[in-house]
């Protein structure tokens, strides 16, 4: 975890978690470009090649990312709660690369700076 951000939207208070992949450079570019012959992620039909997610320690998908772009973005992940709401205690990130089928999983993080 690198920080956590406070912020208001639609009337309401949240946390960003903010998370940072540590051998995001491991990882080519390429991986992250833009895939306009694999699913799309909603609309977006030049969503990334490989998605990215976050889930709290039982598996409880938290939130993703289908666009990344390039690995340096892994260093900008994040999920948000409500504001009082107690956060998981050990969150992990999963990459999805959609073109190989497959999956990368990453250590369980901390919440707590």
């Amino acid at each position: 975890m690198m920080y956590q951000e406070y912020y208001s939207a639609s009337g309401s208070n949240f946390v960003r978690y903010r998370y940072g992949v540590m051998n995001s450079s491991d990882y080519p570019d390429a991986m992250f470009g833009a895939a306009p012959s694999l699913p799309p992620c909603g609309a977006n039909t030049n969503s990334s090649r490989t998605w990215v997610d976050l889930f709290d320690q039982r598996g409880k998908r938290l939130y993703g990312f289908c666009a990344l772009g390039a690995s340096n973005k892994l260093n900008s992940i994040w999920f948000a709660l409500p504001q009082g709401e107690v956060p998981p205690s050990w969150v992990y990130v999963e990459l999805n690369d959609r073109q190989t089928g497959t999956k990368y999983k990453s250590n369980l993080a901390e919440t707590t700076q």
